[in-house]
């Protein structure tokens, strides 16, 4: 039998591919509009970074985590989101003294043990963002601003939700932690046995649960709004005032909480009826305290996570690969010996060739040319040696014409030049 890919690892083929090369290249445009610099970290770490950066008691790492150890005996992870592994890289080469905002992105792969359904691989693919440096209000706005410019830049706006929250911070989480859990202890036979678990552990990643009974259960809980400080509630009004200010359209959502226990204030998550239940495309929020967590400075962080399988259902059907510019169809040993030196020199001049390898007919070579979505095809045989003429012929309005040999090479660069400019 044929041996096929592991369950919820995807083979990416040719036709998607080229719509992930237009997502990424969408982000690397909208990130150079804020001056935000690439980092690539490996896939690959020990598992205390997670377990530190995470939380040990995340369903991510209890439940989720590729962890196996090496030869030495080692505990090793595949990374299951980039936040941590770029805070370790950071610290560990003293990046956060380079510049007083630290702009960094990635995009790769990320690793989850969970049930692989639609717009959910336990190989998944993600763009993120993190700034670390600023506790103000505006590097918030801006990160939630990047996600939203990239998802609307390739999906639209239409049923797409920006939902605000802030989670509070150290003065004002602890009233709320105490009036959420005399609410809990009181209802905690309503709960599902994960909520009355989590309770313990962190009460507020309750309002995560994506059991309907206890969504339900929950709708009279504490929620952290009625308890920010006067500073929290005045960062988040902030944001949000930038946000009208970019046009960025938002609803604040009480109970939307991050299944990681590192945020803090700002969080958000862009959603799409259009995705059902996965809805999430976009997320993310603040963590000022991760970086100290890490071994590193007192620094505070802001991020964001695009998911990229879940962008591309939004984008609709895969893009046809970019046909090339030219085809040169060559019959006999003369003429391919001297189409090899035009197929370099085009090449170097920015002109895209196939060719085929095996000495096939003309009709054969015209089908591959066909195939190959090639603009222009060039015919070139013995007759057309002699004569001291090929022929040009455009593939979209089937007319052809005749072009010296002697300036040949330096004709097809100008004709196709100018016509992709045209276009």
């Amino acid at each position: 039998m044929a041996i096929k890919a592991i369950r919820g690892f995807k083979d990416i083929l040719p036709e998607e591919a080229c719509s992930r090369v237009r997502l990424e290249e969408t982000a690397r445009q909208v990130f150079a509009l804020c001056g935000i610099d690439e980092i690539r970290t490996p896939v690959l770490e020990k598992t205390e970074v997670f377990k530190r950066g995470i939380g040990e008691h995340t369903d991510i790492v209890e439940k989720e985590m590729y962890t196996f150890q090496d030869r030495n005996g080692e505990s090793l992870t595949l990374r299951p989101e980039a936040t941590a592994g770029i805070i370790r890289a950071v610290v560990e080469h003293k990046l956060h003294g380079t510049a007083p905002l630290l702009k960094l992105f990635t995009m790769g792969p990320m690793f989850r043990h969970e049930r692989p359904q639609k717009g959910r691989l336990r190989q998944f693919h993600q763009v993120n963002v993190e700034y670390l440096g600023s506790s103000e209000p505006p590097a918030d706005a801006e990160i939630i601003w990047l996600a939203w410019e990239i998802v609307t830049r390739l999906a639209g706006s239409e049923d797409l939700l920006v939902e605000i929250n802030s989670l509070g911070c150290e003065k004002c989480r602890p009233v709320h932690r105490k009036e959420l859990m005399l609410y809990l202890e009181n209802n905690q036979q309503d709960l599902c046995e994960d909520c009355r678990r989590r309770m313990k552990v962190n009460p507020l990643r309750i309002f995560d649960c994506k059991n309907e009974e206890c969504r339900r259960n929950l709708i009279l809980a504490p929620v952290m709004k009625h308890y920010l400080c006067p500073d929290c509630a005045s960062h988040l009004g902030m944001v949000l005032d930038i946000l009208e200010a970019y046009g960025v359209p938002f609803v604040q959502n009480p109970y939307l909480v991050r299944g990681l226990d590192y945020y803090v204030r700002t969080t958000f998550e862009i959603t799409s009826r259009k995705l059902g239940a996965q809805s999430t495309v976009a997320a993310g929020g603040r963590y000022d305290g991760l970086v100290k967590l890490m071994g590193g400075p007192d620094i505070p962080g802001v991020g964001m996570a695009v998911g990229v399988e879940r962008l591309l259902l939004l984008m609709g059907e895969a893009e046809s690969r970019k046909g090339i510019d030219l085809f040169i169809a060559a019959l006999g040993r003369e003429p391919r010996d001297e189409a090899y030196y035009w197929i370099g020199y085009l090449r170097r001049h920015g002109i895209s060739v196939e060719f085929s390898f095996a000495d096939k007919s003309l009709k054969a070579q015209m089908k591959q040319a066909d195939k190959s979505g090639a603009r222009y095809c060039l015919i070139f045989g013995e007759n057309e040696l002699d004569s001291e003429r090929a022929i040009l012929r455009d593939m979209k309005t089937k007319e052809q014409e005749e072009i010296d040999l002697d300036d040949l090479p330096e004709a097809l660069v100008d004709r196709i030049s100018n016509q992709s400019a045209g276009e």
